[in-house]
Formats: structure tokens, sequence, C-alpha cells
């Protein structure tokens, strides 16, 4: 990434401007801005999320605000209630109050002196939702956003349910983290002598979200509440959205920009859960160029061509061989006038005995795969592309499912949009899952996932309302794969594989159940007339770097283990974050992660889930430290977590709490 240096604005900082709420709650804010902005007001630029400005998202912000603020703008880095020195107390994800909360801080900065009534609001994951969310309530000075890694529907695309199944990898690890995260004390050097008061009423109301979360299994009105696409003409503001094809929020993008009324503009990167200027697998775009393309238009009324772009543009992947680690993935950006878009066409493909086949066939496969089908996959949002998180080699998965293939490809297939499976299908139990993937297959027999797709079959007909499955009675399924963009070459063969099961992403099902499929298709967007590169973006560039001192470097490590004895099977991550002191004011912050994720292939029932965190914070004779655990198991009729929170002041216990809670299985 190139570092710019020389800005066309001097910029000032205040690293704690009050943001008052209407009903007295003081909310922190780091805020840059134009050294002459009083006298000059200029628009603003809003991000708002639970990470913490002081030392969460110090060095992103460092790169990215000060190059906006440097630009011409005010940038608002503001912490939610209850999170770094805002006051309050955080209660779940994208409450009422939150959201109301962002809007009354987008009026109140409106009507500051150095600010010209013109707002903006931008994010990434947590920021990407609640922009999308806070621009459903049509704050009149908001006038445009930019998304990142974001969803539009809170139960199916979010780290909870996907297809009506729980995802395991990230719901407790999710939960994990905010219950770790509550537990942070605001900096003494902000907020003075309030910090302990501040800390203990946060430690002594942190929830474990990932009860609340059980406790909706199914699309009710909780996971109903924020999501975009109950209503998508709620959103006026013009949207431009970013997502990644090594991320799982890459559904969203084309989801945006196919219903949204307002004017939206959709970029698709190979990117793992990061901003595109400094995310993995390379290539990397210039992202802040890109939004200041978009904030300049919006909310300054210059001219700079962004209405005339492509609606879609998307990073058209290559065939590649599988790798856990990927720090560049060749391909194309393809640039697409309307989406959806007349250069695709649906090829259709039926499942017969010996494979993919172009005619319709009657076909009885019975498909039980063990319950740890599955470890190919990486984790469900990959971090960085420079350590083991993405998927790997499937043919340890393949072999525990039911696999139709193509014959070798003659020509290429440039595959663009949401693949399509149809099946007719029979089950032997009550409850049970399907797992579909999509995967190129080289000649030597690696396999490689393009995409997949997942389904709760009691949740066959409806998310609000799953029905039990009559064992043995026949039934149609159809599952949208997710999102895609890829060229399969010739001599590859493509596979459809469908399996029963899919450890450690999802939560297995009551018992072992065995699918019978009868009948099947699948249905390839195919996109046509693809040359090289449709479109070219600026080289990445930031301001310079956070400044700062590194204590202890991170490290990443995650293993496998099997215990021939007992059969167990067990997937082990160490993510130490490191420890690093902020240069300019001292603070020293780090935070180490360990999860244990088991399971016995023979037995659903011995799935585990375990997540532990610890987070430090000190300067000088200050030494907090908190250490969080969860933990998540089931049985047949009930899943149960425990949880404990304990927090230590210059060595000694301060503080200590446990949860322990019991939740009914609903239809899974």
């Amino acid at each position: 990434m190139h570092i710019v240096t020389q800005f066309p604005k001097r910029i000032t900082e205040n690293p704690d401007l009050g943001v008052p709420m209407p009903d007295g709650c003081r909310l922190s804010a780091r805020v840059w801005m134009p050294e002459d902005a009083a006298a000059k007001p200029v628009p603003a630029i809003l991000e708002y999320i639970p990470y913490r400005k002081r030392d969460g998202t110090v060095e992103r912000d460092a790169i990215m605000h000060r190059y906006f603020a440097a630009h011409g703008y005010a940038v608002v880095r503001l912490d939610l209630r209850g999170s770094g020195e805002s006051r309050g107390i955080l209660h779940d994800e994208y409450t009422e109050t939150e959201l109301q909360d962002g809007a009354d801080a987008i009026a109140w900065i409106a009507a500051q002196n150095w600010c010209d009534g013109n707002v903006g609001m931008m994010g990434k994951s947590w920021g990407g939702f609640n922009c999308l969310q806070v621009a459903m309530r049509r704050p009149p000075a908001l006038k445009a956003i930019i998304s990142v890694c974001s969803t539009v529907d809170r139960y199916a695309d979010d780290i909870h349910y996907k297809g009506g199944c729980l995802l395991n990898d990230n719901f407790l690890w999710g939960a994990g983290q905010m219950l770790s995260y509550s537990s942070r004390p605001p900096d003494p050097g902000l907020v003075g002598d309030e910090w302990r008061a501040m800390w203990l009423e946060r430690l002594d109301t942190a929830p474990l979200l990932a009860a609340r979360w059980l406790r909706h299994q199914r699309r009710d009105d909780y996971w109903k509440h924020g999501s975009v696409c109950d209503d998508w003409g709620a959103i006026q503001a013009a949207v431009l959205s970013f997502g990644g094809w090594a991320d799982n929020y890459m559904n969203t993008v084309a989801h945006l920009v196919e219903n949204l009324d307002a004017p939206v503009k959709g970029i698709v990167g190979p990117w793992v859960h990061q901003y595109p200027h400094t995310a993995d697998p390379a290539p990397q775009i210039g992202f802040l160029q890109e939004a200041l393309r978009w904030w300049d238009y919006w909310l300054k009324g210059v001219e700079t061509g962004v209405r005339g772009d492509p609606a879609y543009r998307v990073w058209q992947q290559d065939s590649t061989r599988p790798a856990r680690m990927r720090e560049y993935r060749p391909g194309r950006w393809l640039a697409m006038a309307d989406w959806p878009t007349a250069r695709t066409g649906m090829r259709r493909w039926h499942l017969g005995q010996g494979g993919l086949k172009s005619d319709p066939e009657a076909i009885e496969i019975q498909v039980n795969s063990p319950v740890d089908c599955g470890f190919g996959t990486g984790l469900y949002f990959p971090m960085s592309g420079k350590v083991p998180q993405m998927s790997g080699d499937q043919r340890d998965d393949d072999a525990r499912s039911a696999c139709f293939d193509t014959v070798p490809l003659g020509e290429p297939l440039d595959i663009v949009g949401a693949p399509q499976v149809c099946l007719r299908l029979k089950a032997d139990r009550p409850a049970a899952q399907i797992a579909i993937r999509l995967c190129e297959v080289h000649p030597d027999g690696a396999s490689n996932r393009l995409s997949y797709g997942v389904l709760n079959l009691c949740h066959r007909n409806s998310h609000e309302v799953p029905e039990a499955i009559e064992p043995g009675e026949e039934f149609v399924i159809t599952v949208r794969l997710d999102q895609m963009a890829a060229r399969v070459e010739p001599g590859m063969r493509l596979r459809l594989a469908v399996s029963s099961a899919y450890w450690p992403f999802l939560w297995p099902s009551p018992e072992c159940a065995t699918l019978t499929l009868l009948e099947g298709q699948v249905d390839l967007p195919l996109c046509a007339d693809v040359a090289g590169d449709e479109w070219q973006f600026d080289e990445a560039e930031g301001a310079e770097p956070w400044a700062h001192r590194n204590l202890r470097p991170a490290f990443y490590e995650r293993t496998r283990t099997h215990d021939l004895g007992t059969g167990e099977i067990t997937l082990h991550t160490i993510n130490d974050e490191g420890l690093n002191e902020d240069a300019e004011h001292g603070l020293i912050s780090g935070a180490q992660i360990r999860e244990t994720l088991a399971i016995h292939p023979d037995d659903p029932l011995s799935a585990t889930a375990e997540v532990k965190w610890t987070q430090e914070l000190r300067r000088g004779h200050w030494d907090i430290r908190t250490e969080t655990a969860a933990r998540m198991w089931s049985d047949a009729d009930n899943f149960y977590l425990s949880a404990r929170i304990e927090a230590f002041e210059g060595g000694e216990k301060v503080f200590a709490t446990d949860f322990e809670e019991q939740v009914p299985r609903d239809h899974g």
C-alpha cells in the first residue's frame, strides 16, 4: 500500500469529544477534521462501532480516518454506548437504543459549527450493519453510506444461523468476543477517576449473548429488527457496498444492488473480512480513493463520475490449487452495468448415478456423513490470508459426501452469481441437515471449494415456522448457494458434494440421519463475453501507519488432533494478537484468544465448543486484566451454556461472575 505523507489540508484531532444523547448519556468520539473547519464547515463521516477507538481499531483508524480528514471531511469515530469511553451499557447487537443513538448522533454532528449539515456513515462488519440499519431510519442529514462486509438479513446471513442451521464456528466465538470486549474498562487518561465505577458497572451487566441468540432459533421479530431485506424501500441514502469472496458476507453486495431503490453500487473482491485497501488476498484496491469519489459526489456535490459507474464490479477468480493461506488470488475485474445482468444465463446439470449429466434420471443414493465431515472448511469469516484460516483441500470431506462430477471440461466456464440446487429426497430422522458444496477438481484430484449452501431440513418450507421431518416421506428442497465469480479452466471437473453434516461450521442435528437422494439438478449462472479486465481501480493508499511500539509479537496457530484411543477429533486455535504500546498516549493493550472445538465422528451429541479470551490494559502503575471463558454443548433436547468473567486490577481479582444457561432445541 502506498503511504501518503502530503495532504491537501492540515488537520486537528480530538481524542475524546463528547456526543450527548437526548437521555443525557455521553458518548465518546475521536474526531479528525481540517484545522479551519470551524471557519469553513465541511461534511462529516461517522463510523459507529463497539470496538474501542482508543486501543481497538486505532491501527486502521490512523491509516483511514486521517486520510479522509485531510481531504476535507470531519471524521467522527464514535464508540457505542457502553464501549470504550462512552457511558451507558451495551446490552446486545443493533438494539433500538443503538440505532436511535446513531440517528441522534448524526443530528448532533450536522448541527455543529464545523459541519456543513451533510453527513455520511461508514463501517465494516458491525459498523457495516448499523450504517444500513440507521439509514433505514432516514436521518435528514444522512446523505450516503459505505457498508463493508455486512448483511441485509440478520437471521440468514450473519454469524448466528445459516439456512436455519446453528453456526457453531462463529456463534460461541462471537458471543465470547463480546463478553470479553464488554469486560474492559475505559481509559482513565480520558475519563479520569470515573473509570473504575464505569468498569464495574460493565462487568456487573455484561450479557452472555449466546443465550439470547439461542432463544431465537427461528426467524422471528428479534432477527427481523434491523434486517434490511424486510423493508428495502426504507433506505433512501446512496449506498456503496463492498464484500469479499473469502469472507462469508459475500451475498450482501448483490442483494443490495438488486433490491434497493436508492442509488447503489457494489464491489466484491477476493478479500477476507477486512477493508479492501489492506485485505488479503491481493489484489487490494484504492478503497480510500473510491470512498472519496463517493463522499465527494454525495456530500459535496462534486462530479466524480460515480453515478455512471457499473452497478456491480466483481473480481472473477481463476482456477487455483486449494490453500489454507493465500496472499494473492489471480483473476480479473468484471463490470456489470446492471445487476441482475443479461450477460448471465443458467446452465443445468442433473444428478445421475455416474455424476452430473445433461439429462434427468432417477437415482437412489444414500448420504450418511460422519459428523466430523466439514474440517476442510476454514473460518466462517477469515481475517487474514497470511495464517491458515481459509478453506483447504476438500478431498477428505468429499470422501464423506455423495459426489457428482462432470466430465473434464473442454472449455472454460465463467460462473458469476448464485448457483441453485434442487433436490428430491427423504430422511430417516425427524431432524436433519444438508450441506452442498460446489468444487473444482484438478486432474490430480485436488478439490477446491467454490461455493456452498446449507439447510436445516426442518426449515425446508419456512424459517419462521419449522416442521419436523416425517421419516421416509419424500420432499423437495431448493438451496441457493453463496454468490461467487470464478472461471473453471478446461481440464477441470465440476463437483457437487452433498453431506449430512458440516462440522465445525454447523452444530450437528441431535441424531445421525441418513438422507436418500432421489433426483436433483444444479443450475449454474454462466457469464458471456468474459475476456480480460473490464475495470481498473487505483492502487491502495493511506495515511501514515499507527505509531506504536510492539512489546509482544502476534502469534497464530490452528491444529487438528485425532485421539486414536477415544476417536475424538479436536480443532485447537491460538490467536495472540500481540501487545502494543501507543506512542502518543502510552496505553499498552493486547489480547489472546484460545478456541477448542471437539467432536466424535459417530456421535453428534459429543460436540463441544469452548472459547477463552484474555484482555490486557496497562499504563504505569495502572494494570488491568480480564479473563473470560464460554462453553457450549448439547443433548438431544437442550443446548447448554456456561461462562465466566474474572477481572484483575494490579494482579488482584476484583470481580468474578458465572453464567449457566439451558435452552431447549427448536427443530435443530
